[in-house]
């Protein structure tokens, strides 16, 4: 079960790689021309792809079905929090040293035996519930051991599309990755709706589990001549302290990851608040649950399919995402008729992904490579490891005062996020209100007054830091 996802806004640090690339060998892929789709022109990432979108597509069945499992051996919307948490809590607990692991060892190695685990988990958890034994207990358990798999599996994964396909393709690479996850959460649901109301739970999970042979096939089928090869970091101390100084000397890379804490935290909820809103709102089952994951992946696939096209990412962009984001769950919260909450969920999925995308392109690209497995796993502890707070406090808001007041509360944290790092960035750097009244002209923008310098004297472009109007 995979769990997963800008070059204007990246700093100097990728610089002297992109300069010697220009003369590698394996650099010939990055210039076979741009546009939506042009990593896939990689065959090693091709193989990537294609096996992601067949184990995406089990994950989601997998995922609808857990959900819905849990809530009908427990009637609880806090229960189904309960089983999210359990699947991050490794993430917060020791994501930080699955970066260290990535950054150590062969990542196609590492993500052979994590995919094998995944698999593993998804056929154990599928026997269980085809047996008739299955147990709210033995949910929680298999959500844990998935998350424990994960820790190493989401920085290794993250990190390993920079080896495929070198810097020129990083940022389209992440696009259609996200592109590949959310054209899956299209299909999955559907089908986990139709297997669970025909030949019931067990076969979804079943299906999940047999789905991983994909990508692992797709892994031993690359040739691992046409790598961008990285030199992995050799065993030593002090090498986690060292990623977290690292992340925290660059404003660039901290902020846009303390935005990101906040809305995964807070704000990416789906499974309480859309079961909670299927099953005691319009009351429609299991069918309308899978509806409304599809019409939110449906929006977050064109987020991804516009980020693809986009060839830069700026801050602006990703905070002004986030306030968007917040702005519409309010506003769907409230919504008194099923059509318009349906309506809603397109948009606010494709700003969730527009948000994820931003700041993971521009995360990434602003690291040196033998860093990136390190930020990366911060990247995803924030975001998916503030899971086991978020999850459980929001469902029991969720079970207490109704779904509408839980939808609400995430939307307004993800909006006063979104305000509170746009400040922060604006001042660090160096920036000021301008308003232009005159048509045709940018209304309200941040300009710079000054450039700022970090303690080590290297100067932080405002342009790059904090282009938030």
């Amino acid at each position: 079960m995979s769990t997963g996802s800008g070059a204007d806004s990246a700093p100097a640090p990728n610089t002297h790689l992109n300069k010697n690339n220009k003369h590698d060998k394996n650099n010939t892929h990055n210039k076979n021309g741009t546009g939506m789709f042009s990593s896939l022109k990689i065959r090693n990432y091709r193989l990537f792809a294609t096996g992601a979108v067949v184990s995406n597509t089990g994950t989601w069945m997998s995922r609808i079905t857990q959900d819905w499992l849990v809530l009908d051996l427990t009637g609880s919307a806090a229960a189904v929090g309960i089983t999210t948490a359990l699947q991050f809590l490794p993430m917060l607990l020791f994501g930080l040293y699955g970066g260290v692991i990535a950054d150590r060892y062969p990542k196609r190695t590492l993500l052979l035996f994590s995919q094998a685990a995944l698999g593993l988990c998804g056929v154990a958890l599928a026997a269980l519930t085809l047996s008739g034994h299955v147990q709210v207990w033995h949910v929680y358990l298999i959500a844990f051991l998935l998350g424990m798999v994960t820790v190493v599996d989401n920085p290794a994964r993250q990190s390993f599309v920079s080896e495929m396909v070198g810097p020129d393709q990083l940022r389209n690479a992440v696009s259609l990755n996200s592109a590949n996850f959310q054209s899956a959460r299209l299909i999955g649901p559907a089908v986990a709706g139709v297997l669970i109301t025909t030949i019931g739970s067990g076969w979804a999970f079943m299906l999940n589990g047999l789905s991983f042979l994909a990508p692992l096939a797709g892994l031993l089928l690359m040739r691992q001549s046409e790598m961008h090869k990285v030199e992995r970091v050799p065993r030593g101390k002090g090498q986690l302290r060292e990623g977290l100084r690292y992340v925290k000397g660059r404003p660039e890379l901290m902020w846009p990851i303390v935005l990101v804490g906040f809305v995964g935290t807070f704000g990416f909820n789906f499974p309480i608040w859309l079961s909670a809103f299927a099953d005691g709102v319009f009351h429609g089952g299991a069918g309308l649950y899978s509806v409304f994951n599809i019409l939110m992946a449906a929006g977050s696939l064109v987020g991804a399919l516009l980020s693809a096209r986009r060839r830069s990412s700026r801050l602006r962009m990703l905070v002004a995402a986030a306030m968007a984001f917040g702005l519409l769950q309010i506003a769907a919260s409230f919504s008194p008729v099923l059509w318009l909450f349906a309506l809603l969920l397109v948009p606010i999925g494709m700003l969730g992904l527009t948000v994820n995308i931003t700041a993971n392109t521009s995360v990434q690209m602003a690291t040196d490579p033998a860093m990136r497995g390190r930020v990366m796993s911060l990247y995803m502890m924030v975001f998916a490891g503030g899971t086991p707070v978020g999850a459980p406090l929001l469902g029991w808001v969720t079970d207490t005062y109704g779904a509408r007041v839980g939808f609400a509360t995430g939307g307004v944290i993800s909006l006063l996020a979104g305000v509170g790092v746009a400040v922060v960035l604006a001042r660090l750097g160096g920036l000021r209100l301008k308003l232009d009244l005159r048509r045709g002209h940018q209304h309200v923008a941040f300009v710079a007054k000054v450039p700022v310098q970090r303690e080590d004297d290297t100067a932080v472009r405002p342009k790059e830091l904090a282009t938030v109007a």
